[in-house]
């Protein structure tokens, strides 16, 4: 592995997850929950063991499911967000990864897909999100997310925002600083703060594929 690669998803160190390097995402690479199964090992058939197809309705309304439709063999970049984040990390992120869209140009929504989870579904409706996405002016390939708060809890652990202490992980705040990048044909994923600069951000989801 290039010291390249671990200079840009190592520079997580202020996350709630230890800074990580491109790897097979696992329980080595994320501290999951004591009750969250690690993902199969790289060619298994049945990856929705580790990433389950939850139900999420995009900001368009549309209905899709978490693995089947939004990460099996796709590049990905996922974050979690609140419209009413009252630190406003949350619209500096999305603005800055409006930025990192635009950087990688045409291949959002052809190869690389972005997506943005609310954390707060019993707020943030798809009406709610379709109005937050229309202010960024987001392109295609781009979907913001809400689902039952079940759901996105699993999910949320399963990619990471978490952390092993209760007393933060409750604060919902504390989630939404960071952007997972996954390549899932290749089993390879990072994670990496969200305001570090859009080329940085767009040359890590480059290296990854």
């Amino acid at each position: 592995m290039n010291m390249r690669r671990k200079i840009l998803c190592g520079l997580g160190a202020a996350a709630l997850t230890p800074p990580l390097v491109m790897h097979a995402i696992g329980p080595k690479a994320v501290p999951l929950l004591p009750d969250t199964p690690a993902i199969l090992p790289p060619g298994a058939s049945d990856q929705t063991a580790y990433f389950p197809n939850s139900i999420f309705t995009t900001h368009e309304g549309q209905k899709v499911r978490f693995y089947d439709d939004l990460v099996k063999d796709k590049i990905v970049i996922i974050n979690m967000l609140l419209i009413t984040c009252r630190d406003g990390i949350c619209p500096l992120m999305t603005a800055n990864l409006r930025a990192v869209q635009k950087a990688l140009g045409n291949r959002v929504g052809k190869d690389i897909f972005m997506y943005s989870m609310t954390i707060n579904p019993e707020y943030d409706t798809d009406f709610m999100l379709k109005s937050y996405a229309k202010s960024f002016d987001v392109g295609k390939g781009w979907s913001f997310l809400t689902g039952p708060k079940a759901d996105t809890e699993i999910i949320r652990r399963k990619l990471g925002f978490s952390s092993l202490d209760p007393a933060i992980d409750k604060d919902p705040v504390q989630h939404t600083g960071m952007v997972r990048i996954g390549n899932d044909k290749l089993n390879r994923w990072c994670m990496m703060p969200g305001m570090l600069s859009a080329r940085q951000i767009a040359y890590a989801v480059q290296d990854l594929s």
